[in-house]
C-alpha cells in the first residue's frame, strides 16, 4: 500500500552521489523530484510547491560527516509534506457533533463528491462512528435520481439501527435534507448526515444543485468524498467542489487499495482544508483518523 512514491524517491536518491548541494545537483534534483511526485499522483501545481520549498531548504545546506545527501533531500521533503498536510486547521467530528449536541443544536453532515468514490458507504462509516460515541443519527437521502440509491442507504441504516428520509425519485433533493433536518430537530436527534448524487466537478447543473440543498439544509461541515484511486484529477475535482459549495474537510477513501499517495496531498493543497478520515475497507469500522505521519511513513522511503 502507497508504495509507489516510496520506491520512486529511494531509486532517485540513491543516484545522488555528491557531498555538496551546488547548483547543478539542486536543479537536477528538482526536476527529478518534481517527475516523481506527479508520477504518484501529485497535481501538478502542488508538486511544484512542494519541490520550491525543498529546493529554498537545500539551497546552502552541507552534508554532514555521518548523513548522505539521500538523508538531506528526504528529511527536507518530510518536512515540507508534513508542513503542508498539517498546517490547516484540524477538525474533530465527534467533538464537533457533542458539542452542537449540548447546545441543543441539530448537527447536520454535506457529503458530496464524484459518483462512485464510496459516498453512501462512507456516510455509514460516519453514522456508525457517531453511533458508538452516543449520538443519535438519521440519513437523508438527497441522491433522488441514480436508481437504487434509497434502497442501497436503506440497507446501511437498516444494518446500523438508524431511520433513512427520504422522497420519491426525482424530488428535489433540498427538500429531502431540510425535511431530514425538521425530523432530527421534533425528534430530539442529535444528528443528520446527508447523501447527495455523485456528480462530475463539470456539471453545472448539479453544481446548483449542490448549493441549492447547502443553503437549505445549512449544514454545520460540508465533506469532500474522493477515492484515494483517483490520481491527478483529485486535485481539480477539489478545487471546483470547494468552489461550487466551500467544503470544509476531505474523507479520502479506498487507502486501502495499491494507491500512490498523491491524492491525499493534492486535496489539501487545492483546498487548503483538512483530510479528517481515510476509508480503509468495506466495515464499517474502516474508518481511520487522519494521520500525517501514519501517510508519510507509507509513501516515504526510511531516512
Amino acid at each position: 500500500m502507497l508504495g509507489f512514491l516510496k520506491s520512486k524517491l529511494k531509486s532517485l536518491f540513491q543516484e545522488i552521489t555528491t557531498k555538496e548541494l551546488d547548483e547543478k545537483s539542486l536543479s537536477d534534483v528538482a526536476e527529478r523530484l518534481r517527475l516523481a511526485l506527479v508520477e504518484s499522483d501529485v497535481a501538478l501545481p502542488v508538486a511544484l510547491e512542494i519541490v520550491d520549498d525543498v529546493v529554498a531548504y537545500l539551497k546552502g545546506a552541507r552534508v554532514g560527516r555521518t548523513e548522505s545527501v539521500y538523508q538531506v533531500v528526504l528529511r527536507s521533503l518530510r518536512g515540507t509534506l508534513y508542513k503542508m498536510l498539517t498546517s490547516v486547521p484540524q477538525i474533530d467530528l465527534v467533538s464537533e457533533a457533542k458539542r452542537w449536541r449540548q447546545e441543543g443544536r441539530v448537527f447536520t453532515v454535506m457529503f458530496v463528491g464524484p459518483n462512485g468514490h464510496g459516498k453512501t458507504l462512507t456516510v455509514a462509516k460516519v453514522a456508525n462512528l457517531l453511533l458508538k460515541n452516543g449520538l443519535s443519527v438519521v440519513l437523508a437521502c438527497s441522491d433522488t435520481f441514480r436508481a437504487g440509491a434509497e434502497e442501497q442507504l436503506e440497507v446501511h441504516a437498516s444494518r446500523l439501527g438508524v431511520k433513512v428520509i427520504k422522497h420519491r425519485y426525482g424530488a428535489d433533493p433540498a427538500a429531502v435534507a431540510y425535511d431530514a433536518v425538521s425530523h432530527a430537530s421534533s425528534k430530539g436527534l442529535a444528528c443528520v448526515l446527508i447523501d447527495t448524487a455523485g456528480r462530475l466537478q463539470t456539471d453545472k447543473g448539479l453544481m446548483d444543485e449542490l448549493r441549492k440543498i447547502a443553503r437549505v439544509a445549512k449544514p454545520a461541515l460540508k465533506v469532500l468524498v474522493v477515492d484515494a484511486l483517483t490520481g491527478n484529477d483529485a486535485y481539480d475535482m477539489a478545487v471546483k467542489f470547494n468552489d461550487a459549495v466551500g467544503i470544509d474537510a476531505a474523507i479520502l477513501t479506498k487507502v486501502d487499495a495499491d494507491v500512490k499517495g498523491g491524492a491525499a496531498v493534492s486535496i489539501t493543497a487545492a483546498t487548503r482544508k483538512p483530510i479528517i478520515y481515510f476509508g480503509t475497507g468495506q466495515g464499517y469500522d474502516d474508518l481511520r483518523p487522519f494521520d500525517a505521519r501514519w501517510l508519510l511513513d507509507r509513501i516515504l522511503p526510511p531516512d
